[in-house]
């Protein structure tokens, strides 16, 4: 792996560090970010004024503006939201606020093995089975769902559709749809919004139409109740956490600390988050997302709605843990199709750009995390397919500086039903395509990047000397939070580590040591997925992430080595 230290003006680092009272190491960090003064304060203290005017979205106003109507007339309404977190979290932010002026909307989620992705006739057929609603709002679908809309709109249903994927080519005729990738004049910030993001914006749109009108409950409305499922749902679905972004989710993981919700609470305990201990975006990532994402992959991701709209608290503990077994299942079917993924990919595409695999016997609600795990592993754009009839139904992972929706684009004419974005999509194809598929997607990738795909690297934020690691630093660090794309977590250097003591492994390539650092006990360190640990009494460099590291509630500083090197002399 590539290592490169990134350079930051040292002038601006020092300005910054005594304008702001802040060290040199959280200053230069900033710099990094290409930061100046004004922009690193408002960093380090978001606030929710700093949030735009929601109308500045195309057809925004007009999305409120309808379903004002909809609370005054008593309409009946659907929400239909995708079964992922940014689809549940978005439909339960709605739901939740409908409810609140006094609408009963029916809600759904499309049923993976079923139905598929998405919206589509199967899913429409079942919501009539339960009567034919005045209003329809898709969330976190619909963009290229252009005949199951036409059918809706046929039958009379008016639809609004909040999305955040791209279009495939035009978009769908008689709906409202609110989503800022179909705008050639929208505003950048906007295009970072995930669904949960947008609807937020909605939802802000909906309350300043209905207070403009004398709504006295909409006076007493409270958004910032909503920011904790915006939270879970941004930093879930990996978009850019820069802009509003960090604001929905710095000031939502602070909401989410009150544990006012009920069925996150449940949740954030099962999975083995103390009551009193902070939730970070890795929390998010790791232990509250893949519990929510697990009922969609393997069940229903109704399940997961209830739970976030539940107020019975042993009712939240009960889908709690439902939910924590469905992850479990999840795990072992991941574990096993990985195993046989990696395998398959050393074998057939060592020297291609790309990975393609398809077996009719794998779980087709597990593809997307075996995907990223292969994608990581051979640092190569990913797609992993099952079966589903006849045809083979997947999705493809990406690293960073691929598109693979330009890559998608040039087989468009051998995929059905697919979409996503840059970093993330799900496909469907005839099985019989497959090979074909491959051999045209590898072709798309050389085309798109000739000098072939970017290299793994690790961009060194600075240098530290072992006494850096101490809880005032991580105090520090803790005001850049919550991490992710654009606003990563920051990789540290360390010169000449001479470890002490043995080593211990476990597992399947990971390892636990201790860091020398003057005090008496020194730094506990951990490595996973490291077949060759470092070594004992040999000056070496360590790459490594800092952080704390909770067992029962008490936290202790922690480094996460993800690279070592002998130290060149």
């Amino acid at each position: 792996m590539i290592w490169k230290t990134l350079q930051a003006e040292e002038a601006r680092v020092h300005e910054l560090s005594r304008t702001l009272r802040i060290s040199e190491v959280l200053a230069r960090l900033l710099v990094l970010r290409g930061l100046d003064a004004e922009k690193a304060a408002d960093y380090l203290r978001p606030k929710l004024e700093q949030l735009a005017d929601p109308f500045q979205i195309n057809n925004l106003r007009a999305a409120a503006d309808r379903i004002v109507q909809a609370i005054d007339q008593k309409e009946n309404l659907v929400i239909f939201g995708d079964y992922d977190v940014d689809g549940i979290t978005s439909t339960v932010q709605l739901v939740d606020s409908l409810r609140y002026f006094g609408l009963s909307p029916r809600f759904y989620v499309p049923r993976r093995m079923e139905e598929g992705y998405g919206l589509s006739q199967e899913a429409i057929e079942r919501v009539f089975e339960e009567g034919r609603p005045d209003l329809f709002i898709a969330l976190d679908c619909g963009t290229n769902a252009h005949q199951p809309i036409d059918y809706l709109v046929g039958q009379g249903v008016e639809v609004i559709v909040v999305d955040h994927h791209q279009s495939k080519d035009e978009i769908p005729r008689g709906c409202l749809l609110v989503n800022p990738h179909v705008e050639t004049d929208a505003a950048p910030a906007y295009k970072d919004l995930c669904t949960v993001g947008l609807v937020f914006k909605l939802v802000h749109g909906l309350i300043k139409q209905l207070r403009q009108a004398g709504n006295d409950r909409a006076e007493a409305f409270q958004l910032k109740e909503l920011l904790d499922l915006v939270a879970l749902g941004t930093v879930a679905d990996l978009v850019p956490l820069t802009g509003e972004n960090r604001i929905f989710s710095w000031f939502g993981l602070r909401h989410m600390q009150a544990r006012k919700r009920v069925g996150l609470r449940a949740l954030s305990e099962i999975g083995g988050i103390a009551p009193d201990q902070a939730i970070s975006g890795a929390d998010l990532s790791f232990r509250l997302g893949p519990r929510i994402n697990a009922s969609g992959r393997l069940a229903d991701a109704s399940l997961p709605m209830e739970l976030l709209l539940c107020q019975d608290e042993p009712r939240c503990h009960q889908i709690a843990g439902q939910l924590d077994a469905l992850n479990s299942e999840r795990q072992g079917i991941e574990r096993a199709m990985t195993r046989a993924a990696e395998e398959r990919a050393g074998q057939l595409f060592a020297d291609a750009p790309a990975i393609v695999l398809y077996d009719p016997e794998w779980h087709p609600g597990v593809v997307g995390i075996v995907a990223s795990r292969i994608s990581r592993h051979f640092n190569k754009p990913t797609v992993i397919l099952g079966a589903e009839g006849s045809h083979a139904k997947g999705s493809g992972r990406s690293v960073d500086g691929v598109d693979l929706v330009e890559a998608f684009l040039q087989c468009d004419d051998l995929l059905g039903h697919w979409g996503g974005h840059p970093m993330a999509a799900g496909i469907s194809l005839e099985s019989t395509e497959v090979p074909e598929f491959t051999k045209r997607f590898c072709a798309a990738l050389e085309q798109l990047y000739p000098s072939g795909v970017p290299q793994p690297s690790l961009e060194i934020a600075t240098w530290l000397d072992a006494s850096h690691l101490d809880a005032d630093l991580l105090s520090e660090l803790e005001r850049l939070h919550p991490f992710g794309r654009f606003n990563s977590e920051p990789v540290f250097g360390l010169r000449d580590v001479v470890l002490e003591e043995k080593v211990q492994t476990f597992g399947n390539g990971n390892c636990r040591f201790r860091l020398p650092n003057g005090s008496h006990r020194g730094i506990s360190g951990i490595a996973w997925q490291m077949p060759q640990p470092p070594p004992v009494g040999q000056p070496v460099d360590f790459a490594f992430r800092f952080g704390w590291n909770y067992w029962r509630g008490a936290g202790v500083p922690q480094i996460t080595l993800l690279d070592w090197r002998s130290t060149q002399s």
